[in-house]
Protein backbone atom coordinates (compact mmCIF):
# COMPACT_ATOMS: atom_id res chain seq x y z
CA UNK A 1 0.00 0.00 0.00
CA UNK A 2 0.87 3.42 -0.82
CA UNK A 3 2.16 5.60 2.72
CA UNK A 4 0.73 9.48 3.11
CA UNK A 5 3.44 11.60 3.37
CA UNK A 6 4.51 13.41 6.87
CA UNK A 7 3.44 17.05 7.02
CA UNK A 8 5.78 19.89 7.03
CA UNK A 9 7.32 20.13 9.85
CA UNK A 10 6.79 16.47 11.23
CA UNK A 11 9.65 13.82 11.43
CA UNK A 12 9.26 10.64 9.01
CA UNK A 13 8.66 7.59 10.75
CA UNK A 14 12.24 6.27 11.14
CA UNK A 15 11.25 2.92 9.39
CA UNK A 16 10.51 5.07 6.38
CA UNK A 17 14.04 6.60 6.25
CA UNK A 18 16.40 3.24 6.87
CA UNK A 19 13.62 1.27 4.83
CA UNK A 20 12.73 -1.45 7.07
CA UNK A 21 11.79 -4.47 5.96
CA UNK A 22 10.98 -6.46 9.11
CA UNK A 23 7.95 -4.44 10.04
CA UNK A 24 4.68 -5.79 9.26
CA UNK A 25 2.32 -3.88 7.11
CA UNK A 26 -0.02 -3.30 10.01
CA UNK A 27 2.82 -1.95 12.04
CA UNK A 28 3.49 0.81 9.66
CA UNK A 29 0.43 1.85 9.27
CA UNK A 30 -0.26 2.14 12.54
CA UNK A 31 3.23 4.41 12.70
CA UNK A 32 1.86 6.59 10.12
CA UNK A 33 -1.37 7.08 11.83
CA UNK A 34 0.11 8.29 14.83
CA UNK A 35 2.20 10.41 13.26
CA UNK A 36 -0.65 12.22 11.61
CA UNK A 37 -2.32 12.03 14.80
CA UNK A 38 0.67 14.07 16.48
CA UNK A 39 0.32 16.75 13.65
CA UNK A 40 -2.99 17.25 14.07
CA UNK A 41 -2.83 17.69 17.45
CA UNK A 42 0.06 19.95 17.43
CA UNK A 43 -2.16 22.11 14.57
CA UNK A 44 -4.87 22.21 16.83
CA UNK A 45 -3.05 23.25 19.89
CA UNK A 46 -1.33 26.43 17.40
CA UNK A 47 -5.07 27.78 16.47
CA UNK A 48 -5.88 29.34 19.21
CA UNK A 49 -2.75 31.42 19.85
CA UNK A 50 -2.92 32.02 15.87
CA UNK A 51 -6.39 33.44 16.44
CA UNK A 52 -5.04 35.69 19.64
CA UNK A 53 -2.81 37.05 16.82
CA UNK A 54 -5.64 38.22 14.17
CA UNK A 55 -7.22 40.04 17.42
CA UNK A 56 -10.54 38.68 19.19
CA UNK A 57 -13.58 39.78 17.69
CA UNK A 58 -13.97 42.20 15.15
CA UNK A 59 -15.70 45.91 15.99
CA UNK A 60 -17.84 46.53 16.33
CA UNK A 61 -20.51 43.91 16.27
CA UNK A 62 -23.38 45.60 17.48
CA UNK A 63 -24.78 48.95 17.64
CA UNK A 64 -21.92 51.22 19.41
CA UNK A 65 -22.97 53.88 21.99
CA UNK A 66 -20.47 57.08 22.27
CA UNK A 67 -21.25 59.45 25.27
CA UNK A 68 -20.65 63.21 25.59
CA UNK A 69 -20.82 64.49 29.11
CA UNK A 70 -21.65 67.46 28.21
CA UNK A 71 -25.30 69.24 26.72
CA UNK A 72 -25.73 69.13 22.94
CA UNK A 73 -23.86 71.74 21.32
CA UNK A 74 -20.99 72.09 23.01
CA UNK A 75 -17.75 72.28 21.48
CA UNK A 76 -16.67 67.98 22.08
CA UNK A 77 -19.89 67.56 21.03
CA UNK A 78 -20.06 68.67 17.80
CA UNK A 79 -16.50 67.81 16.43
CA UNK A 80 -17.59 64.25 17.87
CA UNK A 81 -20.92 63.77 15.73
CA UNK A 82 -18.63 65.10 12.94
CA UNK A 83 -16.07 62.12 12.93
CA UNK A 84 -18.64 59.26 14.47
CA UNK A 85 -21.24 59.71 11.40
CA UNK A 86 -18.51 59.30 9.24
CA UNK A 87 -17.44 56.10 11.21
CA UNK A 88 -20.25 54.67 11.24
CA UNK A 89 -20.32 54.93 7.69
CA UNK A 90 -17.26 52.87 7.22
CA UNK A 91 -18.00 50.31 9.56
CA UNK A 92 -21.78 49.66 8.76
CA UNK A 93 -22.74 50.03 12.07
CA UNK A 94 -24.85 52.37 14.40
CA UNK A 95 -23.09 54.51 16.59
CA UNK A 96 -25.12 56.40 18.85
CA UNK A 97 -24.22 59.57 20.65
CA UNK A 98 -25.56 59.99 24.03
CA UNK A 99 -25.52 63.31 25.96
CA UNK A 100 -25.09 62.94 29.75
CA UNK A 101 -24.14 65.80 31.67
CA UNK A 102 -23.98 66.66 34.73
CA UNK A 103 -21.29 66.97 37.75
CA UNK A 104 -18.78 68.51 35.58
CA UNK A 105 -18.82 65.67 32.92
CA UNK A 106 -18.08 63.06 35.69
CA UNK A 107 -21.36 61.84 35.06
CA UNK A 108 -20.75 60.29 31.55
CA UNK A 109 -17.28 60.01 32.22
CA UNK A 110 -18.27 57.24 34.94
CA UNK A 111 -20.92 55.47 33.08
CA UNK A 112 -18.04 55.06 30.37
CA UNK A 113 -15.44 53.57 32.82
CA UNK A 114 -17.92 51.26 34.03
CA UNK A 115 -19.36 49.94 30.90
CA UNK A 116 -17.89 46.40 29.08
CA UNK A 117 -14.21 47.24 27.89
CA UNK A 118 -15.42 45.83 24.16
CA UNK A 119 -15.22 49.03 22.33
CA UNK A 120 -19.03 49.58 21.99
CA UNK A 121 -18.79 52.16 25.00
CA UNK A 122 -16.56 55.59 23.65
CA UNK A 123 -16.34 58.64 26.26
CA UNK A 124 -16.02 61.59 23.60
CA UNK A 125 -14.16 64.42 26.14
CA UNK A 126 -12.35 67.31 26.17
CA UNK A 127 -10.02 69.28 27.81
CA UNK A 128 -12.23 69.54 30.87
CA UNK A 129 -11.43 65.92 31.34
CA UNK A 130 -7.91 66.99 32.12
CA UNK A 131 -9.42 69.88 34.82
CA UNK A 132 -11.55 67.41 36.71
CA UNK A 133 -8.42 65.55 37.86
CA UNK A 134 -7.68 68.77 40.01
CA UNK A 135 -10.86 70.49 40.17
CA UNK A 136 -12.58 67.84 42.40
CA UNK A 137 -11.45 65.85 45.94
CA UNK A 138 -12.33 62.89 45.04
CA UNK A 139 -14.07 61.12 41.59
CA UNK A 140 -15.59 57.64 40.99
CA UNK A 141 -12.66 56.99 38.51
CA UNK A 142 -9.45 56.81 38.23
CA UNK A 143 -8.62 59.71 35.46
CA UNK A 144 -5.03 58.23 34.74
CA UNK A 145 -6.02 54.74 34.66
CA UNK A 146 -9.25 53.23 34.34
CA UNK A 147 -9.18 54.64 30.22
CA UNK A 148 -7.30 54.58 27.57
CA UNK A 149 -6.48 57.66 25.28
CA UNK A 150 -7.52 56.18 21.65
CA UNK A 151 -7.51 59.21 19.12
CA UNK A 152 -7.37 62.85 19.12
CA UNK A 153 -10.53 64.11 16.87
CA UNK A 154 -8.76 67.82 16.66
CA UNK A 155 -7.70 71.10 18.45
CA UNK A 156 -9.86 74.68 18.81
CA UNK A 157 -8.00 77.48 19.77
CA UNK A 158 -10.00 79.31 22.61
CA UNK A 159 -11.09 82.61 21.10
CA UNK A 160 -10.75 86.34 23.32
CA UNK A 161 -14.16 87.89 22.80
CA UNK A 162 -15.64 91.16 24.14
CA UNK A 163 -19.42 93.04 23.32
CA UNK A 164 -18.66 95.64 20.47
CA UNK A 165 -20.06 98.17 22.89
CA UNK A 166 -16.62 97.91 25.04
CA UNK A 167 -15.07 99.66 21.81
CA UNK A 168 -11.77 97.25 22.71
CA UNK A 169 -10.15 96.91 18.91
CA UNK A 170 -7.50 94.63 19.84
CA UNK A 171 -6.09 92.74 22.49
CA UNK A 172 -3.85 95.50 23.90
CA UNK A 173 -6.78 97.92 24.00
CA UNK A 174 -8.05 95.64 26.84
CA UNK A 175 -5.15 94.93 28.32
CA UNK A 176 -4.28 98.47 28.83
CA UNK A 177 -7.54 99.20 30.50
CA UNK A 178 -7.18 96.48 32.64
CA UNK A 179 -3.74 97.66 34.24
CA UNK A 180 -5.43 101.51 34.02
CA UNK A 181 -7.91 100.23 36.41
CA UNK A 182 -6.40 96.93 38.27
CA UNK A 183 -9.56 94.99 39.54
CA UNK A 184 -12.21 96.77 37.96
CA UNK A 185 -12.33 94.58 35.00
CA UNK A 186 -14.15 91.20 35.07
CA UNK A 187 -14.07 88.07 33.20
CA UNK A 188 -16.99 85.48 32.30
CA UNK A 189 -16.30 81.47 32.55
CA UNK A 190 -18.68 78.31 32.04
CA UNK A 191 -17.76 77.39 35.36
CA UNK A 192 -14.45 77.25 37.59
CA UNK A 193 -11.86 74.96 36.39
CA UNK A 194 -14.00 75.11 32.93
CA UNK A 195 -11.74 75.41 29.72
CA UNK A 196 -12.60 78.94 29.28
CA UNK A 197 -11.99 79.68 32.83
CA UNK A 198 -8.33 78.19 32.48
CA UNK A 199 -7.39 79.60 29.12
CA UNK A 200 -8.54 83.58 30.70
CA UNK A 201 -6.61 82.86 33.31
CA UNK A 202 -3.03 81.67 31.49
CA UNK A 203 -4.41 84.62 29.54
CA UNK A 204 -4.32 86.99 32.57
CA UNK A 205 -1.02 85.43 34.43
CA UNK A 206 0.81 86.35 31.59
CA UNK A 207 -0.44 89.77 30.59
CA UNK A 208 0.05 90.62 34.34
CA UNK A 209 -3.69 91.94 34.37
CA UNK A 210 -5.61 91.68 37.50
CA UNK A 211 -9.71 90.96 37.01
CA UNK A 212 -12.62 89.35 38.55
CA UNK A 213 -13.81 86.04 37.70
CA UNK A 214 -16.83 85.33 37.51
CA UNK A 215 -18.21 82.18 36.56
CA UNK A 216 -21.69 80.76 35.04
CA UNK A 217 -23.26 77.84 35.32
CA UNK A 218 -22.76 77.13 31.75
CA UNK A 219 -21.48 78.89 28.59
CA UNK A 220 -25.16 80.17 27.48
CA UNK A 221 -25.45 82.47 30.27
CA UNK A 222 -21.74 83.94 29.77
CA UNK A 223 -22.72 84.69 26.35
CA UNK A 224 -25.64 86.73 27.00
CA UNK A 225 -23.74 88.44 29.96
CA UNK A 226 -20.93 89.31 27.23
CA UNK A 227 -22.81 89.99 24.48
CA UNK A 228 -25.01 92.74 26.72
CA UNK A 229 -21.66 94.34 28.15
CA UNK A 230 -22.03 93.25 31.64
CA UNK A 231 -18.83 91.05 31.54
CA UNK A 232 -15.54 92.69 30.21
CA UNK A 233 -14.42 89.23 28.21
CA UNK A 234 -14.19 85.96 27.67
CA UNK A 235 -12.58 83.18 26.28
CA UNK A 236 -14.12 80.26 24.99
CA UNK A 237 -13.77 77.52 22.36
CA UNK A 238 -13.83 78.78 18.28
CA UNK A 239 -16.27 76.47 17.02
CA UNK A 240 -19.57 78.29 19.24
CA UNK A 241 -17.82 81.81 18.98
CA UNK A 242 -17.49 81.44 15.39
CA UNK A 243 -21.34 81.69 14.65
CA UNK A 244 -21.59 85.29 16.75
CA UNK A 245 -18.12 86.74 16.07
CA UNK A 246 -19.54 86.41 12.01
CA UNK A 247 -23.13 87.59 13.18
CA UNK A 248 -21.07 90.72 14.75
CA UNK A 249 -22.80 90.29 17.89
CA UNK A 250 -19.05 89.43 19.37
CA UNK A 251 -15.74 90.61 18.57
CA UNK A 252 -12.55 87.93 18.66
CA UNK A 253 -9.50 89.92 19.40
CA UNK A 254 -7.14 87.25 19.82
CA UNK A 255 -7.11 83.40 19.95
CA UNK A 256 -5.09 81.04 22.15
CA UNK A 257 -2.24 79.69 20.25
CA UNK A 258 0.86 79.47 18.96
CA UNK A 259 -0.30 80.07 15.42
CA UNK A 260 -3.51 81.89 13.70
CA UNK A 261 -6.72 79.92 13.47
CA UNK A 262 -7.23 79.15 10.07
CA UNK A 263 -11.53 80.47 10.86
CA UNK A 264 -10.70 83.48 12.15
CA UNK A 265 -6.92 84.04 9.80
CA UNK A 266 -7.36 88.01 10.68
CA UNK A 267 -7.31 87.60 14.46
CA UNK A 268 -3.53 87.31 15.83
CA UNK A 269 -2.53 84.58 18.57
CA UNK A 270 -2.00 85.88 22.17
CA UNK A 271 1.76 84.73 21.49
CA UNK A 272 2.04 87.24 18.55
CA UNK A 273 1.08 89.48 21.17
CA UNK A 274 4.41 89.18 23.18
CA UNK A 275 2.13 86.86 25.87
CA UNK A 276 4.61 84.31 26.92
CA UNK A 277 3.31 80.82 28.13
CA UNK A 278 -0.73 82.20 26.95
CA UNK A 279 -1.80 79.30 24.81
CA UNK A 280 -4.28 77.22 26.11
CA UNK A 281 -6.16 74.53 23.71
CA UNK A 282 -9.27 73.03 23.64
CA UNK A 283 -9.03 69.73 22.38
CA UNK A 284 -11.51 66.83 21.53
CA UNK A 285 -10.82 62.78 21.94
CA UNK A 286 -11.96 59.73 22.18
CA UNK A 287 -11.65 57.26 25.18
CA UNK A 288 -12.63 54.02 26.09
CA UNK A 289 -12.55 51.94 29.44
CA UNK A 290 -8.61 50.90 30.23
CA UNK A 291 -8.83 47.30 29.86
CA UNK A 292 -10.30 47.55 25.67
CA UNK A 293 -8.11 44.78 23.84
CA UNK A 294 -5.26 47.26 21.80
CA UNK A 295 -6.48 45.70 18.76
CA UNK A 296 -10.12 47.15 19.18
CA UNK A 297 -8.03 50.60 20.32
CA UNK A 298 -6.25 50.31 16.95
CA UNK A 299 -8.91 49.71 14.93
CA UNK A 300 -10.91 52.44 16.72
CA UNK A 301 -7.88 54.85 16.01
CA UNK A 302 -7.33 53.89 12.46
CA UNK A 303 -11.16 54.26 11.67
CA UNK A 304 -11.52 57.98 13.03
CA UNK A 305 -8.20 58.67 10.99
CA UNK A 306 -9.77 57.79 7.90
CA UNK A 307 -12.69 59.34 8.33
CA UNK A 308 -10.73 62.41 9.38
CA UNK A 309 -9.15 62.23 5.82
CA UNK A 310 -12.79 62.66 3.99
CA UNK A 311 -12.66 65.84 2.27
CA UNK A 312 -17.00 66.32 3.17
CA UNK A 313 -15.17 65.72 7.12
CA UNK A 314 -12.69 67.99 6.95
CA UNK A 315 -14.78 71.20 5.34
CA UNK A 316 -17.27 70.40 8.25
CA UNK A 317 -14.50 70.34 11.09
CA UNK A 318 -12.98 73.73 9.60
CA UNK A 319 -16.33 75.35 9.23
CA UNK A 320 -16.70 74.76 13.16
CA UNK A 321 -13.22 75.60 13.73
CA UNK A 322 -11.45 72.54 14.37
CA UNK A 323 -8.12 71.93 13.52
CA UNK A 324 -6.10 68.41 13.07
CA UNK A 325 -4.27 66.91 15.80
CA UNK A 326 -2.61 64.17 14.24
CA UNK A 327 -1.24 61.60 16.96
CA UNK A 328 -0.86 57.74 17.37
CA UNK A 329 -2.74 56.13 20.10
CA UNK A 330 0.41 56.25 22.41
CA UNK A 331 1.34 60.06 21.57
CA UNK A 332 -2.09 60.92 22.39
CA UNK A 333 -2.17 59.15 25.89
CA UNK A 334 1.10 60.86 26.77
CA UNK A 335 -0.29 63.93 25.71
CA UNK A 336 -3.80 63.74 27.81
CA UNK A 337 -1.33 62.66 30.71
CA UNK A 338 0.58 65.69 30.66
CA UNK A 339 -1.90 67.83 30.03
CA UNK A 340 -3.48 66.75 33.20
CA UNK A 341 -0.43 67.46 35.49
CA UNK A 342 0.20 70.98 33.33
CA UNK A 343 -3.70 71.47 34.41
CA UNK A 344 -2.72 70.97 37.73
CA UNK A 345 -0.03 73.18 37.83
CA UNK A 346 -2.00 76.07 36.69
CA UNK A 347 -5.44 75.44 39.13
CA UNK A 348 -2.73 76.09 41.68
CA UNK A 349 -1.13 79.01 40.42
CA UNK A 350 -4.30 81.05 40.03
CA UNK A 351 -5.65 79.13 43.72
CA UNK A 352 -8.22 76.50 42.30
CA UNK A 353 -8.61 74.34 45.00
CA UNK A 354 -10.47 70.67 45.08
CA UNK A 355 -14.09 70.58 45.78
CA UNK A 356 -16.69 67.96 46.49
Amino acid sequence: MSHPLPLPGVAAPAYLARGDKKKSERERTMIVLRTWHLAGALLLAAMPQAASAQGSAPWPERTVQAIVPFAAGAANDIVGRIVLEQVSKQVNQPIVVENRPGAGGTIGVTAVGKAPPNGHTLLVHSSSFSAAYSLYKSLPYDTLNDFTAVVALGKTPTVLVTSPGKGFKTAADLIAAAKAKPGAMNFASAGIGSVSHLAAERFRLSAGIDAQHIPFRGPNEAFTEVMAGRIDFYFLPLAPALPLVKEGQLVALAVSTDTRAAALPDVPTTMELGLKDSAYLFWTGIFVPAKTPRDVVDRIHAESVKAMQVPAVQERLAKVGSEPMPMSVDQFGKYFRDDVLATAKLMQQVGVKPGD
